[in-house]
């Protein structure tokens, strides 16, 4: 014996569960839904808006001074532009600097422009992290700090709902760890970049957990 229920004439169908692909589909909507309103501030945002770590600044140094850093700073005036690469100088010579992703179009300077940039020295390039402009503005430069982009953890970073990260409690443990001239040069998912000079007074790039755990990445 069968039994059929209808209503107004249309058999209605029992909906199946829905499948993994659809889960994950629904999941990346949700987060798509978080992270768009927030997409639109997220270009060039300073480390000071990502859970309240911020680039230490550097003093800058005369160009024929730069030496290899995780560090260091340069002060003159836009030579010439190369795509991502531009060419600084001041009364001493000339560096080239690299920008990677954030130069491609050749328009983050202008020609003649005075900046001061700040980045890791190595192989005669000035990897440029951060750009201050004569007016004082500044541009992180580099890719996104903290969670992946477009992610769950990216998301809840940016509406507040990530663990808030204590730099001034790693760096103190860095201190503490032997290491002077402390300085933060970045943020992982979780980890700061940090630059520090050790005991033997060779600087070196250090992975900070935020767990504290800390690795010497390279020495300079």
């Amino acid at each position: 014996m069968t039994t059929e229920k209808t209503i107004d004439g249309t058999a209605t169908e029992m909906q199946r569960p829905a499948s993994a692909t659809q889960r994950r589909s629904r999941r990346g909507w949700i987060v798509g839904a978080i992270a768009a309103p927030l997409a639109f501030g997220a270009v060039g945002l300073s480390l000071a808006q990502n859970s309240g770590v911020t680039l230490t600044p550097v003093a800058p140094t005369s160009i024929a001074q730069l030496s290899p850093s995780a560090a260091i700073a340069a002060k003159g005036e836009v030579a010439e532009i190369f795509g991502n690469k531009f060419v600084v100088q001041d009364g001493s010579g000339r560096a080239l600097v690299e920008t990677g992703k954030a130069g491609e179009d050749g328009a983050l300077v202008t020609k003649g422009e005075a900046v001061t940039v700040q980045g890791r020295f190595e192989n005669g390039f000035l990897h440029a992290t951060l750009l201050t402009r004569a007016d004082g503005k500044t541009v992180v430069i580099g890719p996104s700090r903290g969670p992946k982009p477009g992610g769950l953890d990216w998301a809840k970073d940016k509406v507040g709902l990530w663990p808030a990260v204590d730099a001034p409690a790693l760096t103190a443990k860095v201190e503490a760890a032997g290491y002077s001239d402390i300085r933060v040069i970045g943020r992982g998912p979780r980890h700061l970049e940090v630059a520090a000079k050790g005991q033997d007074g060779r600087e070196r790039q250090l992975h900070v957990g935020f767990d504290g755990d800390i690795r010497e990445k390279r020495s300079f």
